[in-house]
């Protein structure tokens, strides 16, 4: 089991998506639809900001786990790789493009924001 978890300052995130350059690097289209169409745009960016850190930070061993050191062959993940999006529950998930497809499975995230900092925490078993 391993575990990341981050927490980003809300202000430096809305200026940062203010960047169409930026958004385009970090986010899915279906997340900036999601998140420009909420109330507090920039708590909703943050919060998916911090899952995405703290999901990279809790597979990074699991999509490189070659003993010599060297890369696996399309083992490059990118923000953009990780989707963030609420089930109908309205409890977070994550979806990767299919090459991880099978990690998906065994991530499990939390995410919480307040009014000037939003944090996740990701699983991986």
């Amino acid at each position: 089991m391993d575990v990341g978890v981050d927490i980003v300052e809300i202000q430096r995130i809305a200026k940062s998506v203010r960047n169409d350059r930026f958004l385009k690097r970090v986010y899915t289209d279906q997340e900036v639809r999601y998140c420009r169409g909420r109330k507090n745009s920039a708590q909703h960016f943050a919060v998916r900001f911090a899952a995405k850190e703290a999901v990279w930070k809790a597979i990074a061993t699991a999509i490189v786990r070659l003993p010599s050191g060297r890369r696996l062959k399309g083992s490059s993940l990118l923000h953009r790789d990780i989707q963030v999006r609420n089930k109908p529950n309205g409890k977070p998930e994550v979806i990767f493009p299919k090459r991880f497809a099978k990690l998906a499975r065994r991530v499990s995230i939390s995410l919480s924001h307040g009014q000037e900092y939003a944090v996740a925490m990701a699983i991986f078993l």
